[in-house]
Parts: C-alpha cells; structure tokens; sequence
C-alpha cells in the first residue's frame, strides 16, 4: 500500500537528484526544546544542506504572544517567506537536525498560509548526512523576492474552538505528547503547567510513526494502523495537539499521507491548555 498523498514526502536520493533545481527552495527548519540548551540557528551555519535558508519558528511567530511559536500574521510570515528568497510558486522541501521533529511544523505552516507545493525530506539531516552527501556551511545567501500569504483558518484552531469542541465533540482531538504525560504519569518539561490531557482526547506519541533507527516515516499500512489503535476515525474531523504546536504537525503529516488532508493543529497546545486554570483536564 503506497501513501495517498506522498507528494509530501521526498526523498534523500530525490532531493540530491534535484538540488540544484530553480523551481527548488529548502529550508532548515530546526528547532529544540529548552531544556536540551542547543541552539538550532548555530548548528545550521555550521552545516547545512546546500543552498538552504533557516527557518526560525521562533521568530517566523507572533510576538505579541506569551506563548511560545504561535502563528504569526500573514503579513509577518510573507516578508520572512520572502526574505528565504522563496516565492508563490517554488516548490519547498523541509528538513531539520534530528529527522523526526520540526520539519513538519513549517511543512503546515507553509500550507496554513497557502502554499500549494511543499514537502518534508523523510529523513531530513541525519539520513542526509549518513550518507555522505554533500553539506555547506554560514548563513544564507537567498535573494529576497515577493511572497504572498492567504491563511486558511479551517487548518488551525484556538483554545475557545477547542473548549466549545469539549462540549460539542465534532471534532476528534489526537495528541502527539507521550503517553505519560497524556496519562499525567510524567511532569510536563515546562514548568508550571498541569498534567493530563483535554477531555475526550484521544493519544499517539508522535515518535512512533517513525522507524526509530532511520528516523523515515513508516510505510502507509502501518500508519493506517497506528491511528486505528489511537482510537481515531479517519473520514471524521481531526485536530492535533501536542506541547506547543510543533509535533502535533507531525501527525498532521502521517495523517495526510494517508487522505486526510483537512487535519488542524490547536496551536497553543498544552502549553495553553495545560498552563491555565479555566480549561477542564482529564489525567
């Protein structure tokens, strides 16, 4: 069985046949956690994929939010889209340091704001690297040009959406967190924020859609598989949620390799949810 939608996905031997394509643009979109103290932005001028720009979901944000890497405007997102010399019509391809992490959350981003051709490299860094393809390092050297944003909002959700969807239930809600802190068996790595999970919700760590070693998406069968044992109904609406946006975006990939591409994100995640004393949890 082949994936429904693997236009999503490319591979290491696809890009390296591609890569000096002008219709192609790649981006590093790296990011850690805190607590882990390495810094995205220097590991990528240390050494990158050739011809890559770096994308910061740090600072393509909103900053007028105390949450970390909410969405920012359309206008805000144009002008850095712009600035990585990516245009409307390119065709993107994501990758980050680790090959299982924030790759897909420019991958929705793209797409929450319009753009109609972008792909994550299954594998991203590591697979490339192992390889012994070739990498480059410094900054970016793009030429900035003109990038236009449409948002479509049916791919994203806020926190009042999801309170209403408790009551409601239109919507199944699947979180990307482990399960024990879905289960409120483990503390949350930000401080402050209380176990559990959003009532009703439904949990798939999103490292297992992953083969562990190569760090590549598993095959279309075994994520069919995985979300049938999550409990989710494929042909029924679907928002993802994780700590803060980020690895939900991974099962909002998965997801749409196999046919469900309307899936949205909750973006503030359980750091919203989590961090405040109004929403109802469940452990």
């Amino acid at each position: 069985m082949s994936y429904v939608n693997s236009h999503a996905l490319v591979t290491t031997q696809w890009l390296g046949e591609h890569l000096h394509d002008s219709s192609l643009r790649i981006i590093d979109a790296s990011w850690h956690m805190p607590a882990l103290q390495r810094n995205a932005s220097a590991e990528f001028r240390a050494a990158h994929i050739p011809g890559a720009g770096f994308f910061d979901i740090d600072d393509i944000a909103d900053e007028s939010s105390s949450l970390p890497h909410m969405i920012p405007s359309a206008a805000k997102f144009s002008q850095r889209v712009g600035d990585l010399g990516i245009g409307n019509d390119h065709h993107v391809i994501v990758y980050d340091a680790t090959g299982v992490g924030s790759a897909p959350r420019a991958w929705w981003m793209l797409r929450l704001f319009g753009h109609k051709n972008v792909s994550v490299l299954d594998g991203g860094l590591p697979l490339w690297l192992a390889e012994g393809r070739p990498s480059e390092s410094g900054v970016s050297t793009a030429q900035a040009t003109r990038y236009v944003a449409d948002r479509n909002d049916s791919l994203v959700r806020s926190v009042d959406q999801v309170l209403r969807n408790v009551d409601e239930g239109r919507e199944q809600v699947l979180d990307a967190r482990s399960a024990g802190r879905f289960n409120a068996t483990e503390p949350e790595p930000r401080a402050s924020l209380r176990g559990g999970h959003i009532p009703g919700s439904f949990n798939r760590p999103f490292i297992d859609l992953y083969d562990r070693e190569a760090k590549t998406m598993k095959p279309a069968a075994e994520l069919i598989a995985l979300f049938d044992e999550s409990g989710v109904v494929l042909d029924r609406p679907i928002v993802t949620s994780c700590g803060s946006g980020v690895t939900a975006c991974n099962l909002a990939l998965g997801l749409y390799l196999i046919g469900a591409t309307e899936v949205a994100i909750y973006d503030g995640s359980w750091t919203e949810w989590g961090g405040r004393q109004d929403t109802p949890i469940e452990p």
